[in-house]
């Protein structure tokens, strides 16, 4: 176990090959942070909250496949991206506890789903929606604008899909509408993790989790935040002071240190 709170960086390989890069800071228990869309270590959703986290934990932070010093390895399934993630805590112990954000919340799910052994979760607006036809015709119309007009016209019809137009417009031209559109591809893989998870899988997640939204965000965020504390079978539902799909470091750092520190939704003890 990583004991110095200086960032150690190091690599794990995948079962088919992909290279994925790992950064450990902190000393205590193995706490995994899943970026979310076109994030990674270089450009992390993760900044602030790491160094709030790394005095209780042994904070784990990765770049998913495509994405920063991550390989890739084609073609793209979800059980791929599930067992980069258990390779990823098989290397700091073989458990763990988990916070995702957005899809890459989405992710964390499905990693239990599969069996990947995580103690707890705690998730930040999750995106989710049963409408899996509709959810399959935008991932087609992503990877189309994607092959036929390259990587910002992708990025851009994804953000117009989620995020309010003037936030969009604000983003071109900017370091960070520059790199998302460098790891754009990816995106794709964001939307078929979305594709693949829908309530009924929520349902057999058997491990306490914690669903925080922001009280800034839009009705639709927070309302599938809602939906997922709903049918998850141990769930605990925050909302946290922030704007738009996202939350202040601190109170966010605060809400996962206590949950995790009780144990489960329920308050029954932690578990080996």
């Amino acid at each position: 176990m990583v004991t110095s709170t200086r960032e150690r960086r190091t690599a794990v390989r995948s079962p088919d090959g992909t290279h994925i890069g790992v950064s450990l800071q902190g000393a205590g228990p193995p706490l995994v942070l899943v970026e979310p869309a076109g994030h990674h270590r270089g450009f992390s959703a993760f900044g602030g909250l790491v160094p709030l986290l790394s005095s209780a934990f042994t904070v784990v932070t990765y770049d998913r496949r495509g994405r920063g010093e991550s390989t890739d390895t084609a073609p793209y399934q979800v059980e791929r991206e599930v067992e980069d993630l258990a390779v990823v805590l098989d290397a700091v112990g073989g458990a763990g506890d988990v916070h995702g954000a957005s899809s890459g919340a989405l992710l964390a799910v499905q990693a239990v789903v599969h069996g990947v052994p995580i103690r707890r979760l705690t998730l930040f607006e999750p995106p989710i929606d049963d409408d899996t036809e509709a959810q399959t015709a935008f991932t087609s119309s992503l990877r189309a604008r994607l092959e036929r007009y390259g990587n910002e016209a992708a990025l851009a019809f994804f953000l117009a899909s989620i995020m309010p137009s003037e936030m969009v417009d604000g983003m071109r031209g900017g370091p960070e509408w520059e790199a998302m559109a460098r790891v754009a591809g990816t995106l794709v893989y964001d939307c078929t993790i979305s594709t693949a998870t829908d309530t009924a899988t929520l349902g057999k997640v058997d491990v306490p989790a914690l669903v925080l939204d922001s009280m800034g965000s839009t009705d639709d965020l927070t309302g599938m935040a809602a939906t997922i504390a709903r049918h998850l079978p141990d769930a605990e539902h925050l909302s946290l002071p922030g704007g738009w799909h996202g939350v202040d470091d601190q109170a966010l750092a605060s809400a996962i240190r206590r949950f995790l520190s009780a144990g489960s939704a329920t308050g029954s003890p932690p578990g080996p």
